[in-house]
């Protein structure tokens, strides 16, 4: 058999997006080479691997039980890489790093910039979807490390799980023009009576809070919905309504003012998982200790709306 490691990525990814064409895009390919290489690999073993419809791709009996070999060969292939980066020092390595959008815009572009500053020969590669998407690749051995906000049970069986920061939910609106009284807490209920901009529905956030307006049998005064976090926070600069967004994207945006919630007050917990099977490299590692410093330093400046994970005490 001549089958390579390409051709075997090819076939794990048609597997997980369901489709030729996804998966080209996601593999920076052409649909005409990862089709070429599909092609090859089952001409080799002798089997069709997938079906081709216009429904999607699906493994076939052959294609089920190649499955467990492909993840294999790709998991030993990423060991020998890490064991090579790790004879190689940190002077050179890959790391693939996944969080959620909310984090892309603070923690993440802290940990990243403090990262490559020390370790400029490191390759960094990050990955901007919901927990629920990281985590599948972290199963998928795509992702080193994945930051995520909703972890349960099964999560913590699969991974290796730790919890950096318990976060509060705010409420924000505009500076210049602010719809909220400064120096004061407001519940959900007087929340849901204001213009509100509320975010995507793909966002592990817009999740929270709709379960927290269900749950106090409240609706909420919508007057835009399905924005990303950037175009949340510039809507709100302008005036157009209040959002519900997590404390840390509030620093060092002097043009957003932000009142605290009680009744309920919500909060979230910041995790980074990892597989728990996988020992991690020495740049892996490193970019976690860097991870759990950044988020300590963060929550020294963010003041009583944040707090260490496994601390009592709000951080300030």
């Amino acid at each position: 058999m001549h089958m390579n490691l390409d051709q075997l990525r090819g076939f794990m990814t048609v597997v997980r997006v369901g489709n030729f064409t996804r998966a080209a895009e996601e593999l920076h390919l052409a649909q005409p080479s990862l089709s070429r290489q599909i092609h090859a690999l089952e001409q080799d073993l002798g089997a069709q691997l997938l079906t081709r419809d216009r429904g999607g791709s699906a493994p076939t009996a052959a294609g089920e039980a190649l499955l467990p070999l492909a993840r294999r060969m790709l998991a030993d292939a990423d060991s020998v890489r890490r064991e090579l980066d790790e004879l190689a020092g940190l002077r050179r390595g890959r790391v693939r790093l996944g969080a959620t959008p909310t984090l892309c815009i603070s923690l993440v572009a802290e940990v990243l910039s403090a990262f490559h500053a020390a370790h400029p020969g490191i390759e960094l590669h990050l990955a901007e979807h919901g927990s629920r998407q990281l985590l599948d690749q972290l199963n998928a051995g795509e992702l080193d490390l994945a930051l995520i906000t909703t972890s349960d049970a099964t999560t913590a069986e699969r991974f290796a799980v730790s919890p950096l920061l318990v976060e509060e939910l705010v409420v924000i609106s505009s500076a210049a023009s602010p719809q909220l009284a400064s120096g004061r807490s407001v519940t959900l209920t007087e929340v849901a009576r204001l213009p509100q901009i509320v975010f995507s529905s793909t966002y592990d956030l817009r999740a929270a809070t709709d379960a927290a307006f269900d749950a106090a049998g409240l609706t909420p005064s919508v007057v835009l919905e399905g924005a990303e976090m950037d175009a949340v926070l510039r809507f709100v600069e302008r005036g157009l309504g209040v959002a519900i967004v997590p404390a840390m994207v509030l620093i060092d945006r002097p043009g957003l003012r932000s009142v605290r919630l009680r009744e309920p007050k919500l909060t979230r917990t910041i995790n980074v998982a990892r597989p728990a099977d996988v020992e991690p490299s020495s740049a892996v590692g490193v970019m976690q200790r860097t991870i759990a410093d950044t988020t300590f330093a963060l929550a020294r400046r963010a003041g009583p709306t944040m707090r260490l994970a496994g601390d009592p005490h709000p951080a300030g």
